[in-house]
């Protein structure tokens, strides 16, 4: 490690007043933290937002559950109202990492990292969330921009998501086991506004397959999401597995999300 300075703000106002300065946010650390004893990350000054009570906490808004970005993990997992209104979605936090990771890991800092194995990006593209920040509100589809590239400015900061409760819906991943990352994630949703099919692991971020949701529209069938063929061209190929091989995960862990959703 090397020299820097820590702030720990408690309101957000002041949290934004040291990021603007040139800080660097620090949510749950789960991939900062790493990165900076690898030197792969250098900030000189680190804003620690753990103390920012404002940003953590869930509730319930109408046919929505609205989630602060300093939310752990494990609280997501284990709320009543998440496992209620939206199960896949306790489901998803219950399965990201291990208990260390999901005791300090927080919604905000895993999507506004936007790294392209993880799982919560898959639930805010997949419900079709909302990404509330200190500035705006950003739509899902707009949000998540590549690999570890997003539509957040850097004097920006995610406050809250929300999350509508769809009709119905499942996650399923196939871990890399040393990481626990996705090789490959697929959620699928019924929504009111059609079907989503979102994919996780398999390029240089969050996707949704359009071939997929078509034909989940037409038959909300695992037959139908085996029926369609996956282009494995842009797909990541590396040691843990080839683009062909992501391919074929993306229908396996697709048939079996729709098995979740019906059965």
């Amino acid at each position: 490690m090397y020299a820097f300075t820590f702030e720990r703000p408690s309101a957000v106002a002041d949290a934004l007043k040291l990021i603007q300065s040139g800080g660097k946010a620090l949510a749950g650390g789960q991939t900062l933290l790493a990165s900076m004893k690898l030197r792969l990350a250098a900030p000189e000054q680190l804003v620690d937002l753990g103390a920012v009570r404002e940003l953590a906490g869930i509730r319930k808004e109408g046919n929505a559950i609205v989630i602060g970005a300093m939310t752990r993990h494990a609280d997501v997992a284990t709320h009543a109202d998440v496992r209620a209104t939206i199960p896949v979605l306790a489901n998803l936090a219950a399965g990201i990492g291990d208990k260390q990771v999901r005791a300090m890991g927080t919604l905000g800092g895993s999507v506004a990292n936007n790294d392209p194995a993880a799982d919560y990006p898959a639930a805010v593209l997949g419900l079709g969330a909302t990404v509330h920040t200190t500035q705006r509100q950003i739509p899902a589809d707009d949000f998540f921009q590549g690999m570890f590239a997003t539509a957040l400015q850097d004097d920006e900061l995610i406050t809250a998501i929300s999350f509508p409760a769809p009709r119905r819906a499942a996650y399923m991943k196939f871990r890399q086991p040393a990481s626990l990352f996705a090789l490959i994630g697929v959620f699928v949703a019924q929504t009111d506004a059609g079907v989503r099919v979102t994919v996780t692991g398999g390029g240089n971020g969050v996707f949704r397959h359009a071939g997929l949701e078509q034909a989940l529209t037409s038959s909300f069938t695992p037959e139908a999401a085996a029926a369609v063929k996956i282009d494995a061209d842009d797909l990541s190929s590396d040691l843990h597995g080839s683009a062909a091989y992501r391919a074929h995960l993306i229908s396996v862990m697709a048939q079996r999300a729709v098995r979740a959703c019906t059965s």
